[in-house]
């Protein structure tokens, strides 16, 4: 079932007025079934408006049995009904503000392949209802300011399904006729339609408890598909912690009798902060030590954490639109990086957030659907959910974070708290609760909001030796776009370091606050020009332009006292390199970087952070630092770079790699793993160490002890494997898929593997896997781990030439709009982008987009992405 509308006129910010009615009470009685399931609706509404006002309920794919107003039926003839509305003409309503209104209606949960709304994944029943799918389960003023107190009674077949879930607190169950049973459940905390859920299935459960700061014992319960109970217990956990670290941090406890968890394994998005009830796609809850890298450890507990304080910042306090949508994404992104910053390395997750950032959201703010983390207009909503509104609107709260403190920041959200509990409200009105409680004025900060693009930073410096003053200037530029032809100077946070190379003289560490198109600063204290270390815990989502010297970046590499400016000093360098080698694949490589990094790896220091140091800047990290990109010369220069690191370093990298392989480190046993595999991905270019992969992929995959089997381990031997071509690659391949044909998540993992090998053969490959029995495109994860996996990571071939990559994943994408136009639009973003590369990709991008904009039965979802990119 596809989201195809005949309502393709956007929604603009502007717009924005009050509902005429609002609903305060609604209670579902919802009996399942897979192909014919009943909703009955009892609201009761409140008129807002003037009377002669109709009363509009949002609708889509849904069968309307009867209506009820005020214990009478309506006729046809007293309302209108057309694909997205139900309209009750002000005729057919009484005059009263307060009325009630029974809906009864049908729905095919089988057919729903679009994954909103009510529908099946596999055995189970669930429901996905942001940003708009409550309209397709039952008619409602389907917006998130129209708040209401939710009962819901769910019935169905007990033996097929003997956990019935719903929001809130358990208030009744019993047993029915014809071998049904139901459970109702009670919301006492009013919310929009967009957080509702239901959820009904045979499950594992998973059940522990948690002791609020004020003395409540709340219930604890994860539910699994069968078999797979043991691997919800790190999910468990990172629940626990995340409880405790909101009260600690934030003062915030959680409010009802139980919280849920329900791990499902086909959902288009990460989780769902339903209220009471989240519904996580599976790969986000499932883990344990032989079958899940540590990275899925690592995104198990940030998802658990954003999905747990969305409770707050989110469901207790909401959005009154959808423009305002990073005031809840934005401020809890950075409350789930705050928290795991703190359970981990805070240098080496504020570098990996710092990564995403620069390899896609910078990529996005310069493409056709670039817009503020504000934006003004939109048509299909599901395209809301961007970088820019999670990672960049997060990058705005910690900039305000920075600006304030974190003792006014805390104020501020107990003041936003205070205010605006149970309510719906907007950006400004977080702002503004910041600005009371810190008493900065934030008037221009607000801009941040409304100015969409990446803002250049321009710095320039000069020494006086007569005066000893170092003067610093920054300029400041926001792009300007037919959308933006005045941006104005935006309020920026900027950290400096200014490292003395006299070691009488103390580095200084300021916070500059740049409010002006360009400003200057001064400072004293140094008897000979300083190193400038910019954007300290990169404090500004920014790009930079510092014209610095090699020797400057290696001071700062290895004087910095910021860990990210050393980190970012050394890509600094490397990217250096990678612009020389795109253009001149023969350039002759400086051998000061073969010392730095034998350096690093005679440090002796963390050996996650020594990883990220020697971390090459991915393809995207590059690629939006560059235009006119060739990227099949930026990928020969990325190997080529690899390839002259590993042969200088070698006799090094493989002493750290066997102090890492043999060390028994459990307390740092992560990080360990984090260097070894990363001086593996080097070593494994070189032909005599490329036994080292092989031998990792048997210990790893292939071991008598299965407690010592490792999948970070297998994974990184099978990735060197790919990307190289090596000669037990095939062999490799086929002894995973034998080993975990079973498992769904690790064959997501295999799959993507397949899509990511570096070799001729890649699209008979392709072809050949869209065969596989295991492969649905009905599967979003499935789907992203083929086809998505292929366009990201495997630029080689995306980028070919010939332009098959680019039809390849146009193809799929035609497919995917008619089964699921969420996924189908999330999927065509490498293809939107067309305008970085060199003019040769960009005439083959152009083409497919072309081609799909032709589409007969072309969805919203795709047509928005389509028009911005080829009216660009």
């Amino acid at each position: 079932m596809s989201s195809i509308l005949s309502d393709t006129a956007p929604r603009f910010l502007a717009d924005y007025r009050p509902a005429d009615f609002t609903i305060n009470t609604v209670n579902l009685t919802i009996h399942l079934d897979d192909t014919c399931s009943q909703v009955v609706s009892e609201l009761t509404i409140e008129r807002k408006g003037d009377v002669q006002q109709a009363l509009q309920l949002n609708g889509e794919h849904l069968t309307l049995v009867s209506l009820v107003l005020d214990n009478q039926a309506l006729s046809k003839d007293q309302y209108q009904i057309n694909e997205t509305l139900l309209i009750i003409p002000a005729s057919s309503l009484p005059d009263r503000s307060h009325f009630t209104l029974i809906i009864t209606t049908e729905i095919n949960p089988q057919e729903n392949t679009a994954l909103e709304g009510l529908f099946k994944s596999g055995d189970a029943f669930c429901t996905q209802c942001e940003a708009e799918g409550f309209r397709r389960i039952s008619y409602y003023l389907d917006r998130p300011d129209v708040m209401a107190t939710f009962t819901t009674k769910v019935i169905a077949d007990k033996n097929l399904y003997p956990y019935l879930l719903s929001n809130g607190n358990k208030v009744a169950s019993g047993e029915l006729s014809d071998n049904k049973h139901f459970v109702t459940w009670h919301d006492p905390f009013p919310k929009p339609c967009y957080l509702f859920a239901l959820v009904a299935g045979n499950f594992d459960l998973l059940e522990d408890n948690f002791t609020t700061a004020s003395g409540r014992e709340v219930a604890l319960e994860i539910f699994v598909d069968e078999g797979n109970l043991a691997k919800a217990e790190h999910a468990m956990t990172s629940l626990q912690k995340s409880m405790a670290w909101d009260e600690e941090t934030f003062g915030l406890e959680y409010d009802l009798d139980i919280y849920m968890i329900v791990a499902v394994d086909f959902f288009n998005m990460g989780a769902m902060e339903n209220k009471g009830l989240n519904v996580f796609n599976s790969k986000y809850v499932l883990a344990d030590s032989h079958c899940a890298t540590d990275s899925d450890y690592f995104n198990i507990e940030a998802v658990i954490a954003h999905e747990y304080f969305h409770n707050w910042t989110g469901n207790r306090v909401t959005c009154r639109d959808w423009f305002q949508l990073s005031l809840k994404e934005g401020l809890t992104v950075f409350r789930d990086q705050q928290f795991s910053a703190q359970m981990h390395s805070s240098a080496v997750t504020r570098i990996q957030n710092v990564r995403v950032l620069r390899s896609q959201q910078f990529a996005e703010d310069a493409g056709p659907m670039a817009h503020p983390i504000r934006p003004e207009k939109v048509l299909e909503m599901n395209n809301f959910y961007t970088l820019t509104v999670y990672e960049k609107g997060s990058e705005v709260i910690r900039m305000l974070h920075t600006l304030i403190g974190v003792d006014k920041f805390r104020q501020g959200m107990d003041l936003y708290f205070s205010r605006f509990d149970g309510m719906a409200v907007t950006c400004d009105d977080f702002i503004n609760a910041m600005s009371d409680a810190s008493g900065k004025d934030l008037a221009q900060f607000k801009l941040w909001y409304s100015q969409s693009g990446t803002p250049v930073i321009k710095a320039q410096e000069m020494f006086d030796s007569q005066t000893n003053i170092y003067t610093l200037t920054l300029l400041q530029q926001s792009p300007i776009t037919k959308n933006q032809q005045n941006p104005q100077a935006l309020h920026i946070p900027i950290k400096v370091e200014l490292i003395s190379d006299n070691n009488n003289e103390a580095s200084q560490s300021e916070l500059l606050e740049l409010t002006q198109t360009e400003q200057s600063w001064q400072f004293s204290g140094f008897t000979s020009k300083p190193t400038l270390a910019m954007l300290a815990d990169f404090s500004a989502p920014v790009k930079l332009i510092f014209d610095q010297n090699n020797t400057s970046l290696l001071t700062i590499m290895q004087q910095a006292d910021n860990s990210f400016c050393r980190w970012d000093a050394g890509q600094k360098l490397l990217m250096s390199y990678l612009h020389q080698l795109t253009f001149d694949i023969d350039y002759t490589i400086p051998n000061e970087l073969i010392n730095a990094i034998n350096d690093m790896l005679n440090s002796g220091g963390d050996r996650a952070f020594i990883a990220e140091q020697l971390s090459l800047p991915s393809f995207d990290e590059a690629a939006s630092l560059m235009v006119d990109i060739d990227p099949i010369a930026l990928t020969n220069a990325i190997t080529t770079l690899a390839t002259f690191i590993a042969r200088g370093t070698q006799q090094q990298l493989l002493v750290s790699y066997k102090a890492c392989q043999h060390e028994d480190l459990k307390d740092n046993a992560v990080a360990n793993r984090a260097l070894k595999n990363v001086c593996l991905s080097y070593l494994s270019l070189l032909p005599e160490y490329q036994y080292l992969v092989t031998q990792q992929y048997q210990q790893a995959t292939n071991n008598d002890d299965i407690l010592k089997e490792n999948m970070t381990d297998s994974l990184a031997a099978l990735t060197c494997s790919s990307k190289n071509n090596l000669d037990d690659l095939n062999e490799q391949l086929e002894h995973f898929e034998n080993k975990w044909q079973q498992t769904t998540l690790v064959m997501d993992k295999w799959f993507a593997l397949n899509a990511s090998v570096v070799s001729e053969d890649v699209f008979t490959q392709l072809a050949n896997l869209l065969e596989h029995p295991q492969f649905s495109l009905k599967n979003p994860n499935r789907a992203r781990s083929l086809i998505g996996a292929f366009a990201m990571n495997n630029p080689k071939y995306f980028h070919c030439p010939t332009g098959r990559g680019y039809q390849f994943l146009a193809d799929q994408i035609a497919k995917l709009n008619e089964i699921n136009p969420q996924v189908a639009s999330r999927l065509i973003t490498p293809l939107i982008q067309f305008k970085s590369f060199a003019p040769a990709h960009q005439k083959l991008m152009k083409a497919e987009l072309v081609k799909l904009q032709a589409l007969t039965n072309l969805s919203n979802d795709l047509k928005e992405k389509l028009d911005a990119a080829l009216n660009d």
